[in-house]
């Protein structure tokens, strides 16, 4: 007897619905297609696997000692075809790592030497993303592991080790009235209250919950942000607030990709911190893909 998978996949379909025509429709194939296949199980197996009446589908005794059978070989059809994918991962040794900017700190060089000392046939390819893409190439799949600022959206999604925590600053032109009341404070910085009436650089609308963050609408109760302009890199930030076309709040690590030429930044009383992750999709779980988390977390404590 040589019974394939399909003929499993369709049994076990019709089964779990009860139903020909629900079956049919879920595993895309008409439904007379579908019984004429049922037939031709049962013809190889010599015994019903159905009770078909005219107002129910039940299963006969043979039907229901095949039913557990018939799951188990199609799960471990399925674990075949993904350790086959993951295989070809691994062998293949590309990992896509997604960021909206280079995210500095030291990062990229630490995780990539403790990547490769537990995977050496690694290859690590760089994806720069635009900021109107929070999840920095995840969401789409065109990155396999991203740097990110939390939160993310549909962050159920995803699974992330944060790897730096940091305050938000906020960059004004040097010669704004604010840089100087910062010169004159003990600390060096201003309130965020001081902040509510100037114009913002915003994330584009598509960054969702990041294009808040970096508004900082969590701290302004029902006062709600001016927008300046929509900037969507390091360069489009730095250019629009030495135009003086808004304020703009970055992370502290991120000072230098945007502070020069005029434009500084300084610390804001009455902010949380931001914090940078490293991402990859939840449902992601292959070799590298895990490897380059553990990679993450092991920094995060400064293991090797």
């Amino acid at each position: 007897m040589d019974v394939h998978g399909r003929d499993l996949r369709y049994f076990a379909a019709v089964a779990e619905e009860l139903n020909f025509t629900r079956a049919a429709e879920r595993l895309f194939i008409s439904q007379p297609a579908l019984s004429k296949q049922i037939r031709m199980l049962e013809k190889q197996l010599g015994a019903d696997l159905f009770h078909r009446g005219r107002r129910a589908v039940r299963l006969t005794t043979v039907g229901s000692a095949l039913l557990p059978y018939a799951r188990e070989m199609l799960a471990v059809w399925k674990a075949a075809e993904a350790a086959v994918e993951e295989a070809k991962g691994v062998e293949r040794g590309t990992l896509v790592i997604g960021m909206s900017t280079s995210p500095g700190r030291g990062l990229l060089p630490a995780l990539r030497t403790r990547l490769i000392s537990r995977h050496p046939e690694a290859r690590l390819v760089l994806r720069q993303v635009n900021w109107a893409d929070p999840s920095a190439g995840l969401a789409d799949g065109a990155s396999d592991v991203a740097f990110v600022w939390l939160p993310l959206p549909d962050e159920d999604r995803y699974r992330y080790v944060v790897v730096a925590q940091e305050p938000r600053l906020v960059a004004l032109p040097q010669d704004h009235p604010l840089a100087a009341r910062a010169a004159a404070d003990r600390e060096g910085a201003v309130d965020f209250t001081d902040l509510l009436d100037e114009p913002f650089l915003a994330l584009p609308p598509e960054a969702g919950p990041l294009r808040d963050h970096w508004l900082a609408s969590d701290a302004r109760g029902d006062r709600a942000p001016r927008t300046g302009a929509v900037v969507a890199s390091a360069e489009e930030t730095h250019e629009a607030v030495a135009n003086k076309q808004g304020v703009a709040l970055l992370a502290s690590g991120n000072a230098p990709l945007v502070v020069r030429d005029e434009v500084i930044a300084v610390p804001v009383r009455g902010l949380s911190p931001c914090r940078l992750a490293v991402a990859a999709r939840r449902d992601d779980e292959r070799p590298l893909v895990q490897a380059y988390l553990a990679a993450a977390a092991r920094l995060k404590t400064g293991a090797s």
